[in-house]
C-alpha cells in the first residue's frame, strides 16, 4: 500500500512517514535527543527534520554537480563543493572548504 493510499485513509499527513524517509529516523531522534535545549520531539517533528535534512543535501549535491560536470567528471569532489559555497551566499553560513 502506497503513501497516498495510507494518507487517504485519514491516518494523518505523516502515515506512513517511516517508509517515506530515506535517512534513519532513529538516527535523527538521537541527534534531536543530544540537544540540551530540547525535552520532546513528536514523531512528526522528527520526520519533519529528516526530510528537511534529506532537502538540503540533495540540494548541495546537486549544485555541486554542476561544477564538476563543468570539469568534465561525473564524480562530486571536495572541490566541487567548495566552489559551490563560494559561489552561492544561501549556503555561506557553512564556510568554506579549504
Amino acid at each position: 500500500m502506497g503513501v497516498a493510499a495510507e494518507d487517504a485513509g485519514g491516518a494523518g499527513p505523516c502515515a506512513g512517514a517511516a517508509r517515506a524517509a530515506r535517512l534513519p529516523l532513529s538516527r535523527v531522534k538521537a541527534l534531536v535527543k543530544a540537544d540540551p535545549d530540547v525535552s520532546l520531539a513528536s514523531q512528526e517533528a522528527v520526520f519533519v527534520l529528516a526530510r528537511a535534512a534529506e532537502l538540503f543535501v540533495e540540494t548541495i549535491a546537486k549544485d555541486a554537480f554542476v561544477y564538476a560536470q563543468q570539469g568534465k567528471r561525473k564524480t562530486l569532489q571536495r572541490k566541487d563543493l567548495g566552489m559551490m559555497l563560494c559561489w552561492f551566499s544561501l549556503f555561506s553560513f557553512l564556510g568554506t572548504l579549504d
